[in-house]
């Protein structure tokens, strides 16, 4: 199981805004350079970005801003933005187990609980955790480089 590199992109992409919005015009293109991707696969994600009001997105070659400030971006906001989780689920449950197994027959109920108190956990942190977090770290590491 891994969450996909949309999450971390998704952050990177957000810092760039921030970082970068008063010197340049944050493109797709600008964003792809720093995260090494191809434009595409920025703009896609912008998309997503833009469809749960975390990014505005300037027609054209316009840029992107944010949408809200930081305080009100959380680690969570991102993930619910840009990952894929079926259902809500961040674990997927292998299809058939066997029936006839006694292991097989029980496995829901010995792990359904456990793995849906960790994505809590999981989702918890990512929740008190907002992008001006994130930015106050990157701040200080960006100044050092």
């Amino acid at each position: 199981m891994q969450i996909s590199s949309r999450f971390t992109i998704a952050v990177h992409v957000l810092i760039c805004i921030e970082t970068f919005k008063n010197e340049y015009k944050v493109t797709s293109d600008f964003l792809a350079s720093s995260v090494n991707v191809n434009p595409v696969v920025i703009r896609r994600l912008l998309q997503q970005l833009k469809k749960a009001g975390i990014v505005r997105v300037i027609r054209g070659s316009g840029g992107t801003e944010l949408e809200k400030p930081l305080d009100e971006i959380t680690l969570l906001d991102l993930y619910h933005a840009v990952e894929c989780v079926e259902e809500g689920e961040l674990f997927h449950f292998h299809e058939n187990p066997n029936p006839l197994c006694p292991v097989g027959k029980n496995i829901h109920s010995i792990l359904d609980v456990k793995l849906d108190n960790i994505q809590k956990a999981m989702e918890m942190e990512m929740k008190s955790i907002t992008m001006e977090d994130i930015m106050k770290d990157a701040g200080r590491l960006i100044e050092i480089s």
